[in-house]
């Protein structure tokens, strides 16, 4: 089982990162959580990995601090719920959020996420209620404040898409909040806003 990789990030993307370690390339699936504090290309990064094998295909997940390693590998004990939708969750939610969701029995939250139906989000809370109370997520460095150019823009609605929303309905949420950010629209900022907003037009 590969625990941990630390070596030069070479490739990155909002759902998928490839790190090289002493001339071999890893390729490891990472949620928005993890893609939003990641350093620039080139740099030396440190993943926490949980390691899933799909019939003949080993398959890496990383995040950058152990407790959202945690709250990934809780969710998949979730009947269910398998890696790709646990780190779509992460995606949706960030860990500091998942924990009084789930302590709180706060369905709505859960359900905002894309592919949390109401049945998946009481059974996450049935489940995990008891056992979220160890999860204390850990702060990470928030990114510099950038200006929202079209180029971060069409990242943040690729990024949506990838979750599972429409790309009209991204594309419009992005768009607004984009504006109403203005220079303080960083890729991690737009995303929750327009998540956010996505999830307001759901309950309207």
């Amino acid at each position: 089982m590969i625990a941990q990789l630390r070596g030069r990030l070479v490739a990155k993307g909002p759902t998928e990162v490839v790190v090289d370690v002493h001339g071999v390339g890893y390729h490891a699936s990472v949620p928005l959580s993890t893609y939003y504090h990641l350093p620039p290309l080139e740099a030396e990064v440190l993943l926490y990995t949980s390691t899933h094998v799909r019939e003949d295909t080993l398959v890496l997940y990383g995040f950058l601090t152990q407790e959202e390693k945690a709250a990934f590998e809780l969710l998949c004990t979730v009947s269910g719920i398998g890696p790709r939708l646990a780190t779509n969750i992460l995606s949706g939610i960030s860990a500091t959020e998942l924990v009084p969701a789930i302590s709180t029995g706060n369905v709505a939250r859960l359900q905002a996420v894309p592919g949390v139906g109401k049945k998946t989000a009481e059974r996450i809370i049935v489940e995990l209620k008891e056992k979220a109370g160890r999860l204390v997520p850990a702060r990470v460095t928030p990114p510099e404040p950038g200006t929202a150019g079209d180029g971060l823009v069409e990242d943040v609605v690729s990024a949506l898409v990838n979750l599972g929303y429409p790309r009209q309905a991204a594309a419009r949420v992005v768009g607004e909040a984009a504006r109403a950010r203005g220079a303080a629209g960083t890729f991690e900022v737009l995303v929750k806003e327009a998540l956010k907003r996505l999830a307001e037009g759901a309950r309207g």
